[in-house]
């Protein structure tokens, strides 16, 4: 066996080779840690106050916390709208030990379906098991008595309160108030497009119709916030300050809660509507319109039952005061007189012979009066006193439909009233061009005879005929028709003006007089289609009855309501106002499928006149 020859090492080479990897390694390693010292000085010295920033944002969290919403009053202080306490039961699932046992012993105690028991559980699941959750909404009060008395078997659960929209009077107001509901997609789009969304980060409702929708950005209020902290699972450790909402503002109407219910109480089984209106400056007393229904039931999200009962025949969901369009009727002859007496159609002294007809020249179409034999020889007194259709006829087709029609649009007519809600059609005021456009049709004179009425193609709101007799009574002072007539913050009280339009001047003022002394006839005279109504008030009234045709009667056939369909007998209106020589309120009555005006309108006008006169006793003025 032959042996190696150890090899003979050179300690010189190792140790160079050595004091090389060492070199490199302590020159890498002084680079790891100057990396190090830099990147700690950048975050802690440079780049400290974004970091600090990230790490409240991370701690600190800024809750948005809802304004209250404002109330509404009526003119006399009466609240209509407020904000009432909602008891929810909620729970916080990680302080309760075994929660599905928990919850069935609760939910037989409150009376909680088993199945929104098991619905309670499956959402759980997926939420955060520190934070409170909704088990049971709205409770009663005696359902929180009985879980407060028994509150402490079930740690972890307790009954929280809100706030929430009520309407005391339900049903009364829906129409004016309107309600609040929830917060859709749809409206919050909106929001943001407005730039207001950041306000409504904690609200849940919003306004959906009449005033509580025209108003919302009073009512709304300005959305608060506090700070807590939380720790890193978003448990809220503690509150470290609070930025108070401001609440929205109150509003004071010129509705009187009385009146409002004086009205519906005379429409009780009915459908129709009232206006009543303030001809000092265009406050709206009372605004009805019925069937109506409880706004309540939208508040907290209507059930789909209630909701199809809504969707019946009788429409309870349209406001018919600014919404039903009605054929104006005999209403409207008082304007179509002044009208007649400024184009010089008639005078006061003229005299025109009712056979009970109306004929146009070469035609044999003949249009009766209302009263089969004639009125006889018909001054413009007796035709509105009488409601002589046929004298009407008479200057509407001398006049013409484009005379008519604007002369009526000075009144309000085919346009927005501009009263404060949203809910408003301007129903129509027929034109040559409007029947163009719509029929594909020429207007021929025939179209003009029944416009004469109030008939035909017209159609009018409750809202504008009211307005239309506002303005005659003020002798052509326009006051925009209006709900609201303060608003209130704290102690500041901002008064609400509404916009001025421009008056109505006549060629002759006197003729003012002669159509309102005409309309007092109307209600005093032994003659007048409104004096039974009216017999023996304590205030001097004055007004105008109407019957609204709904289907054409053949000539030669006589009107039989008891032939008729329901949906098809007469309309009864009324209009008027009192007392007649210092008017204080002005009152329309649209009562549908009823009969005439003077036998159904003119007796419910007259209910909430003497509740008003007697309410106000010192407003009768002089009789």
């Amino acid at each position: 066996m032959i042996n190696k020859r150890p090899t003979i090492r050179d300690h010189s080479a190792e140790a160079n080779l050595f004091a090389r990897r060492a070199f490199v390694g302590f020159v890498f390693v002084t680079l790891l840690i100057g990396l190090l010292l830099s990147n700690a000085y950048k975050l802690q010295v440079t780049e400290h106050d974004t970091y600090k920033t990230r790490s409240n944002d991370n701690r600190i969290k800024v809750i948005p916390v809802a304004p209250n919403r404002g109330l509404i009053y009526d003119r006399n202080g009466v609240l209509l709208a407020e904000n009432r306490p909602v008891y929810n039961l909620e729970v916080i699932p990680e302080q309760v030990d075994d929660i599905a046992k928990q919850l069935a012993e609760v939910g037989a105690l409150l009376n909680i379906s088993v199945e929104d028991q098991e619905n309670f559980l499956k959402n759980i699941r997926r939420k955060q098991r520190f934070k409170s959750r909704v088990i049971k909404a709205r409770l009663n009060e005696q359902e929180v008595a009985l879980f407060s008395v028994n509150q402490h078997k079930f740690p972890g659960f307790n009954i929280e309160a809100r706030l929430a929209r009520y309407y005391p009077y339900g049903e009364t107001l829906t129409h004016a108030l309107g309600y609040v509901a929830k917060l859709n997609k749809k409206e919050l789009t909106s929001l943001e497009l407005a730039g207001e969304a950041k306000n409504y980060r904690a609200t849940h409702d919003i306004g959906k119709l009449g005033i509580e929708k025209f108003y919302e950005k009073e009512l709304h209020g300005i959305v608060g916030s506090q700070r807590v902290e939380v720790n890193n699972r978003g448990r809220v450790i503690r509150t470290l300050s609070v930025d108070a909402p401001t609440p929205g503002q109150d509003l004071v109407l010129t509705l009187d809660i009385g009146l409002q219910q004086v009205a519906k109480k005379a429409l009780e089984g009915m459908r129709g509507a009232i206006v009543v209106m303030d001809p000092k400056d265009g406050g709206i007393l009372a605004l009805y319109s019925n069937p109506s229904y409880d706004p309540n039931l939208f508040v907290h999200g209507i059930s789909g039952k209630d909701y199809r009962a809504l969707l019946n025949p009788d429409r309870p969901l349209i406001n018919r005061t600014t919404q039903g369009r009605y054929a104006p009727a005999s209403t409207v002859k008082p304007h179509l007189a002044i009208l007649g007496l400024e184009e010089g159609i008639i005078t006061e002294q003229t005299r025109m012979w009712d056979p009970g007809f109306f004929q146009i020249p070469n035609v044999d179409h003949r249009w009766r009066d209302w009263q089969r034999w004639g009125h006889g020889h018909v001054d413009v007194y007796k035709a509105i006193e009488e409601s002589c259709d046929t004298f009407y006829y008479e200057i509407a087709y001398k006049s013409g439909i484009t005379k008519i029609s604007n002369f009526m649009n000075k009144f309000g007519f085919g346009d927005l009233s501009g009263i404060d809600i949203h809910e408003e059609t301007t129903a129509i005021l027929p034109t040559v061009a409007w029947k163009k456009e719509r029929f594909k049709e020429n207007w021929w004179p025939g179209d003009t005879i029944s416009v004469g009425i109030g008939q035909g193609y017209w159609t009018a709101t409750p809202m504008q005929i009211a307005n239309a007799v506002t303005i005659m009574v003020n002798k052509g002072e326009h006051y925009q028709p209006h709900l609201v007539q303060v608003k209130k913050q704290f102690d500041e009280i901002t008064p609400m003006y509404t916009e001025e339009r421009p008056p109505i001047v006549l060629k002759n003022h006197d003729h003012w007089r002669v159509a309102l002394e005409a309309m007092h006839n109307t209600v005093t005279k032994v003659t007048g289609t409104a004096h039974k109504a009216f017999k023996g008030a304590d205030y001097d009234p004055a007004g105008k009855t109407g019957t609204a045709q709904i289907v054409s009667i053949a000539q030669g056939e006589k009107y039989d309501a008891e032939k008729l369909d329901e949906r098809h007998r007469d309309n009864a209106i009324y209009t008027g106002f009192a007392p007649y020589n210092d008017p204080r309120v002005v009152v329309t009555v649209v009562v549908e499928n009823q009969g005439g005006g003077s036998k159904i309108a003119a007796p419910i006008a007259r209910q909430l006149m003497d509740y008003y006169f007697t309410a106000n006793p010192l407003k009768q003025g002089a009789n």
